[in-house]
């Protein structure tokens, strides 16, 4: 499974963009798989790929919300101190 190169948002095996959820709880099984051994060598950097492709589509989920979250703070504080109670 090779990691893609793409700057969009990872994919589920059935070509869905995924949620930060989705993604997360994805990778708490993978970390799982890993942790609990008995895979092979080849599994076992498969499942490696894919927890790094969720750990990615978590970082930029959360990336996005936050800078949603800048943006609707900088708009309100601009609301707040830039009107004269129109």
């Amino acid at each position: 499974m090779a990691a893609g190169t793409g700057t969009g948002t990872e994919t589920d095996t059935g070509g869905t963009a995924l949620g930060y959820e989705q993604a997360r709880d994805e990778l708490i099984e993978v970390v799982r798989r890993l942790e609990a051994g008995g895979t092979t060598l080849e599994d076992s950097l498969a499942l490696w790929e894919r927890g790094e492709e969720l750990a990615k589509v978590c970082r930029l989920r959360l990336e996005g919300a936050r800078a949603r979250l800048d943006a609707a703070l900088a708009a309100d504080a601009e609301g707040e101190g830039g009107g004269d109670g129109e």
